[in-house]
């Protein structure tokens, strides 16, 4: 089995509340696919993508990350080749600052200082955010913060890269860097946003959630174009595809 693969085979999980979250998922991801996760607010993204990081653990059924089943005695080896990047970056930054942060991961996986130190510098010019090395995460701007979040989990090297809304907060310029990014990542990745044009460019294959069941699972550009499917699931194309309001051609 390759050790890219990620799978879901009856995922079930239910809050201690009894809110049932997950309501039977099951899919299988292949090494270097690029799948775009997508639902209304309450899908069940969030609770899935914590799942296959080991932050959950389900009710019933199974997440497997490569050869490993994720339970509680495995999450050192899925943490090895899976980087979560969460959807709230403040869960994710809590040391003195952010060079701190982006260390943490490699000095956890034992690289000597030196190496650290490239990997750090490396992760934090890649999302464009070197200046931001010598800061206290909490001085950050949102946007700042969601840059720092994403080295940190670059700065480790992961073989499937998972993130939970990635441009969220992020200007203009920033979005099309974590465009660019997750287009050169050549391994695989999983993307949940509401940012369905993010979706359409950069995942080839989209799974749609809905009440925390895969109501559809396919190629993003015949899933992300079908309004039929996606107005019982709350959801609108991107808007690229929406027609022109004014003369009712597709949009460009």
């Amino acid at each position: 089995m390759s050790h890219h693969l990620v799978s879901a085979a009856d995922l079930r999980f239910a809050y201690p509340d009894g809110t049932e979250a997950l309501r039977g998922v099951s899919f299988v991801i292949h090494h270097g696919e690029s799948v775009g996760l997508v639902g209304a607010n309450g899908a069940g993204k969030s609770t899935l993508l914590l799942h296959l990081a080991g932050a959950l653990l389900p009710t019933s059924g199974q997440v497997r990350v490569g050869d490993w089943p994720v339970t509680a005695s495995t999450l050192p080896q899925i943490r090895r080749s899976l980087g979560l990047v969460f959807q709230d970056a403040d869960d994710q930054l809590f040391m003195p600052t952010v060079g701190d942060d982006v260390a943490f991961g490699p000095l956890n996986l034992g690289l000597p200082p030196a190496e650290v130190d490239r990997c750090v510098a490396a992760a934090l010019e890649r999302v464009g955010a070197a200046h931001l090395r010598d800061r206290p995460s909490h001085r950050l701007s949102g946007g700042e913060k969601r840059l720092a979040a994403i080295a940190a989990v670059l700065s480790s090297s992961p073989d499937i890269l998972v993130m939970d809304e990635p441009s969220a907060n992020l200007d203009p310029a920033a979005r099309r860097r974590i465009l660019s990014l997750l287009r050169s990542f050549e391994h695989t990745k999983i993307v949940a946003s509401h940012d369905l044009d993010l979706v359409l460019d950069v995942c080839a294959r989209t799974i749609v959630l809905h009440e925390g069941r895969v109501a559809a699972d396919g190629p993003s550009a015949e899933i992300l174009a079908d309004a039929r499917l996606l107005e019982p699931v709350r959801l609108e194309p991107p808007l690229r595809l929406q027609a022109c309001p004014r003369c009712g051609g597709a949009a460009r």
